[in-house]
């Protein structure tokens, strides 16, 4: 994809609408995904500070389902800079116990850095202040309250306490150590969805290509080979625990955080607009891990595509071992099952099997519960 083809179409963007786009080329993603937002007019003023806020939970690769793939950002800022847009900066915290300058080297965000003239900020080093967020006293980091226009850019992945990390739960970033270490013993839910009264979801940009399949630490990535944007943080983050097999009524910070004036969680009034394809697995872009690879005999892949592939293994990674034992055999999934027979399928290439679920992709919300109602 070559970042000044093929121009997208710019459209008048609402809060309901959430835009996805599929491929392997992370920075042309986000451009496309930027020019399709109308990023540059929701900004306006082209004096204004934008800040971008990735996800560096940890110093590990992108492609290892942990941390915001850096050609994504780089792609984003390509994108401002071509409209004008001077005063860029990165911001970000590691969590408690890892330091976010190593981070930054080994993420590929410090070259990036001296390749763009974007400043880095390391919100480890920042100074904070206590607000109240709507009747919870939170800390938050001067650096994230003092840019004009914020751009969430989170990893949407699995985690081991909350279920789903993604937009809501990447601004956990923001705010000094001391407070990351208070918000577990608060429970997680109830401060993100507090947080977020304040700090800015001005708009979300996230990387779904390899998100982690359970833990936010990374090391299971599922090729998904896929991004999406919105302006409706609880929206997209409803969106993303779908791509996980989750409802949004799974993860109690999404109801809270709706309550709280936030956003929607309301997946059913979405305007969800794909402005590409879904493409095969692309190897390159991960290193499947053990929990992916246990999943493997229950698949029958033959070119599928990214997306179609991750609905599947999210899906049976929501089922238990017993579920997948009595499933009637592996699974059908890609383009090489066209106009073919078969028993049990996922996706519109296996539309000839006996039983299928269609869709391209289908989510994983609606695979789980078809696998489910074979057994």
């Amino acid at each position: 994809m070559d970042l000044m083809e093929h121009p997208v179409r710019q459209e008048k963007r609402t809060k309901n609408e959430i835009l996805v786009i599929y491929g392997d080329n992370p920075e042309a993603m986000a451009f496309h995904l930027a020019e399709a937002a109308g990023l540059a007019e929701r900004i306006g003023d082209r004096h204004a500070s934008v800040g971008l806020k990735p996800n560096l939970v940890l110093a590990r690769p992108a492609s290892e389902g942990a941390t915001t793939h850096p050609e994504i950002v780089r792609g984003l800022i390509l994108y401002l800079q071509q409209q004008g847009f001077t005063h860029l900066s990165i911001l970000e915290g590691s969590w408690v116990g890892e330091r976010t300058a190593e981070a930054f080297t080994r993420c590929g965000y410090r070259k990036l850095a001296a390749d763009t003239g974007v400043v880095l900020k390391d919100t480890q080093q920042d100074h904070s202040r206590t607000y109240d967020c709507q009747g919870m006293d939170l800390a938050i980091c001067d650096s994230a309250l003092a840019v004009d226009f914020m751009i969430n850019l989170p990893v949407l992945k699995g985690h081991c306490q909350t279920l789903l990390t993604c937009a809501l739960k990447n601004n956990k970033g923001l705010i000094p150590n001391q407070e990351k270490r208070r918000f577990h013993t608060l429970g997680l839910h109830k401060p993100i969805a507090h947080l977020n009264t304040r700090i800015r979801n001005d708009f979300i940009l996230v990387d779904g290509m390899c998100g982690d399949l359970d833990f936010e630490e990374g090391g299971n990535p599922v090729p998904a080979g896929r991004m999406a944007a919105a302006f409706d943080p609880v929206l997209i983050d409803a969106w993303a625990a779908s791509q996980l097999g989750y409802t949004p009524e799974e993860i109690p910070y999404l109801g809270m955080a709706e309550q709280l004036g936030i956003g929607t969680a309301d997946l059913s009034h979405a305007l969800i607009r794909e402005l590409s394809a879904p493409v095969p697995l692309a190897g390159k872009l991960f290193q499947p891990g053990l929990k992916v690879k246990q999943l493997a005999p229950f698949i029958q892949e033959d070119r599928a595509c990214s997306a179609c592939y991750a609905a599947l293994v999210f899906a049976l990674s929501r089922m238990n071992e017993r579920e997948r034992q009595r499933l009637p055999g592996p699974i059908g999934i890609g383009q090489g099952f066209k106009g073919k027979r078969g028993a049990l399928g996922v996706g519109h290439c296996t539309s000839g099997f006996t039983s299928s679920i269609l869709g391209c992709p289908p989510g994983a919300v609606g695979v789980l519960d078809f696998l489910r109602k074979q057994l």
